[in-house]
């Protein structure tokens, strides 16, 4: 990895996980890096964390709820005041398979915190971003976007709910999202590319929403199928910063499955290149959110 000096790197879901092991190989290699979590109290420990393997890396913290509109306007307000440029920017934090809930504003909660709230976020932090040459939005998805279909007619999804079934179409709004805002900056013209990545198969806190018989299951299999959150990690910091990536670009671990190794180009679902669905998706998300990128 290139060093980072002079770079600014804002991820979501930082304090934990894989989140975690970004951030802390970022500031290892000397990027001014942002914590963007709910939980501020195990944030500022996950920050006391990195500077103890890295006593002069610079860490901060910002409060930011995914759930919550207003947060995250709360949230790109402050990070807009406190920088003159942002260079990465990784959508990593979200839900995997929690019970049927709502947002504050009302989205299925899957859907919300992880199609919504990054594309508000991104959407109100680009301004940071186009100016500044190399600068990229990374968004995180998963394998499962391959079981994902996307009703934009049924999003509150109030009934039929299946949360394996709302967990792959938000994983798949995550990749329609990248390429239609990967378009859109290519076509502005602008410095800021946009890509996407998945960890594979990485043992997490992730599984903890799922029922109570897989999630045992899982903490059984995880530590001998899974890799390690770090190594879950290097996809989405190859996506970030790999000076030979590309705007468009899906990264994850090599091999026919994806479920781990180091990464390569990953393949999207047909369903994920959908041109007509990116484009739809996008204006719906707009109209949800009330967030209008500068472009």
């Amino acid at each position: 990895m290139p060093p980072q000096t002079g770079r600014v790197a804002v991820i979501t879901g930082s304090n934990t996980g894989i989140g975690y092991q970004v951030a802390r190989v970022l500031a290892a290699r000397h990027a001014t890096v942002v914590l963007a979590c709910r939980d501020v109290t195990k944030a500022e420990a996950a920050a006391d964390r990195i500077h103890t393997g890295s006593p002069l890396a610079s860490v901060t913290v910002v409060h930011l709820d995914l759930a919550s509109l207003g947060s995250i306007r709360a949230a790109a307000n402050s990070l807009n005041d406190a920088y003159e440029h942002i260079d990465l920017l990784i959508n990593n934090a979200g839900l995997m398979m929690p019970p049927h809930r709502q947002t504050e504003d009302g989205f299925e909660l899957q859907f919300g915190v992880n199609h919504l709230g990054p594309f508000a976020l991104t959407g109100l932090l680009l301004g940071r971003m186009l100016g500044t040459r190399g600068s990229r939005v990374v968004t995180v998805s998963s394998l499962m976007h391959h079981q994902g279909r996307l009703d934009l007619g049924n999003l509150p999804f109030e009934h039929g709910y299946r949360r394996s079934a709302a967990y792959g179409r938000s994983k798949l709004a995550n990749l329609l999202f990248t390429y239609e805002l990967q378009r859109r900056l290519a076509a502005a013209g602008a410095r800021t590319e946009a890509l996407a990545a998945h960890p594979g198969y990485a043992h997490t806190e992730l599984s903890r929403n799922l029922p109570a018989p897989l999630r045992l299951g899982s903490l059984a299999v995880q530590p001998v199928v899974a890799q390690s959150a770090a190594m879950g990690a290097l996809p989405i910091l190859r996506a970030a910063t790999d000076p030979d990536a590309r705007g468009g670009e899906y990264y994850g671990p090599r091999g026919r499955t994806g479920l781990r190794g180091y990464p390569e180009r990953a393949w999207p679902s047909a369903r994920a290149r959908d041109v007509d669905l990116q484009r739809r998706l996008w204006a719906e998300s707009e109209r949800l959110t009330g967030v209008s990128y500068p472009l």
